[in-house]
C-alpha cells in the first residue's frame, strides 16, 4: 500500500458520500466532491509515474475507483432526473457489456485482456466533462444550456463507437484460433 493507492482508496471511498449528496439534492457538496476526486486522480497518477510508485494493486484499483464514481453519479443523477434515463441506461449498460463479455470470454477458456481504446478515453473525459456541466448548474446555479446538450450527445455517441470497437475486437478475439489476439 502506498500514497497513491491511499488517495485512490479515498477516492474510491467518496462514491458513497457523493450518491448521498446528489439523492440528498446537495448538488454543491457532490460537484465539489465530483472534482476532488478527479484531481485526486490526476494527483495519485502523476505520484505513481513519477516517483515509481506504480503497482498491480493500483493497475486495478484506479480504474475501479474511476468507473465505481462516473456509474454511481450517473445513476444517482438519472434517479435525481437530472439527466435523461437514456443516457444513464447507455453509459451502464456499455460497462456491463465489456465486464461481461470478459467474463464470458474467461468461461469460455478464451481469457480476453481489455486494453482501453482511445475512443473510450476520450468517452470517458466527454462522460466525466457532461457529469460537471450538470452538477454545476444544478449546484451553482449556472446555465449551461447548448453545451450540456451537445456533450449529452457528444457522451452518447462515443459511448455507441466504444460499444462498437469493443464488440468488435471481442469477436475477433474469440473467432481467434489461438485465443489470444485481441
Amino acid at each position: 500500500m502506498n500514497l497513491p493507492n491511499i488517495i485512490t482508496m479515498a477516492r474510491l471511498l467518496t462514491v458513497p458520500v457523493v450518491v448521498w449528496a446528489i439523492a440528498s439534492g446537495q448538488m454543491k457538496i457532490a460537484c465539489l466532491l465530483f472534482l476532488a476526486a478527479g484531481l485526486s486522480d490526476a494527483v495519485d497518477g502523476f505520484l505513481a509515474k513519477r516517483f515509481g510508485m506504480t503497482s498491480e494493486l493500483g493497475a486495478h484499483l484506479d480504474p475501479l475507483a474511476d468507473k465505481a464514481l462516473i456509474m454511481s453519479i450517473y445513476i444517482s443523477l438519472g434517479i435525481a432526473e437530472a439527466i435523461p434515463r437514456w443516457i444513464v441506461i447507455l453509459v451502464v449498460s456499455r460497462d456491463i457489456l465489456i465486464i461481461g463479455g470478459v467474463m464470458l470470454a474467461w468461461f469460455l477458456g478464451k481469457p480476453i485482456t481489455v486494453r482501453p481504446l482511445l475512443v473510450s478515453k476520450l468517452n470517458t473525459v466527454a462522460q466525466i466533462i457532461f457529469a460537471c456541466l450538470i452538477l454545476f448548474s444544478l449546484g451553482f446555479g449556472f446555465n449551461t444550456g447548448i453545451v450540456e446538450i451537445a456533450a449529452l450527445f457528444l457522451v452518447a455517441a462515443l459511448t455507441l463507437l466504444s460499444i462498437g470497437f469493443y464488440v468488435r475486437d471481442w469477436v475477433r478475439h474469440m473467432n481467434s484460433s489461438d485465443g489470444l489476439e485481441t
